[in-house]
Parts: structure tokens; C-alpha cells; sequence
């Protein structure tokens, strides 16, 4: 058994550290106008393309209903557009619109300047070892147990 503090814990770790990287990266990005759930719409759709919003829902981990509103005020920012999907037309997907894609480097600058940041005084195979670790514990989470197919 381990005598470690609760705030030393994985647990306590892991949600810290992602609370402290996504409140600077809300600091560094205001001056765009998104909030971080917006800005994580973005990132999906700059990796994956357009998708319908129940596909969005999913991988952002929140209901339909909130990621229905999050497009909402995107689409009323002039962020994203909902288009109809060629295939069926029952599903709207949702695309990146000009100014989103314009502001992509940026983006992509705010995030590898935080990440120096969050990662200053790690030598560089430190930074790898860290970053394949949490690869390791996101494919072992990922994958079903057996007690899983029991729920």
C-alpha cells in the first residue's frame, strides 16, 4: 500500500497539470475570442476534418445538447460553418470556415510555447519518456476489460 499524499497521487497529478496547461492556454488564446472548449472544437476539426456533431459530442466527452450550443455560438462567431453531409442529408457536418484556418499557426504557436513552458528543465529524453508514458496509460485505459463487457 502507498503512503503517498492524495495530492501526490496519479489521480490528483495528471488533473492538475492538464487544469494549469489548459488555464494558461485560456490566458494566451483570450485575445482570439474562443474559450477552450472551442478551441479544442477547432483542434478536431484541423486533424480529422469535417464531421457531423454527434461524432464532435464523442470525442469531445460532452452531450450532443452542449455541443449543439458550442457550434451555435462558433457558427455565430464566423468560426464554423454546419453543412449538409453529401452521403445523408438527415446529418449536418460541421467545417472549418476562413477564419478559423487563419488562425491555425497561431494556435499552433500559443500550444508549443506552452508546452516548452509546462516541459522547461526536462532533458529531452525525459520529454520523450513522459509523453510515450501517457501514451502507454491512454491505450491501456482505452482498451475493454473483461469486466467491462459485464457493464
Amino acid at each position: 500500500m502507498s503512503c503517498e499524499s492524495p495530492q501526490e497521487s496519479l489521480g490528483f497529478l495528471l488533473h492538475d497539470a492538464t487544469r494549469a496547461i489548459r488555464r494558461q492556454f485560456e490566458r494566451l488564446a483570450a485575445d482570439h475570442g474562443l474559450t477552450t472548449s472551442q478551441w479544442r472544437v477547432l483542434v478536431h476539426l484541423f486533424r480529422n476534418g469535417p464531421m457531423p456533431q454527434a461524432r464532435l459530442a464523442e470525442l469531445l466527452e460532452i452531450e450532443p445538447i452542449s455541443v449543439s450550443r458550442l457550434i451555435d455560438r462558433m457558427e455565430d462567431g464566423g468560426w464554423v460553418s454546419r453543412v449538409a453531409d453529401p452521403t445523408d442529408r438527415r446529418v449536418r457536418r460541421v467545417e472549418l470556415r476562413d477564419k478559423a484556418r487563419e488562425i491555425q499557426p497561431q494556435a499552433r504557436e500559443i500550444a508549443d510555447a506552452l508546452y516548452d513552458r509546462a516541459l522547461a528543465g526536462l532533458p529531452p529524453e525525459t520529454r520523450s519518456l513522459l509523453i510515450e508514458a501517457l501514451k502507454t496509460l491512454i491505450s491501456n485505459l482505452s482498451q475493454p476489460t473483461e469486466t467491462d463487457h459485464d457493464r
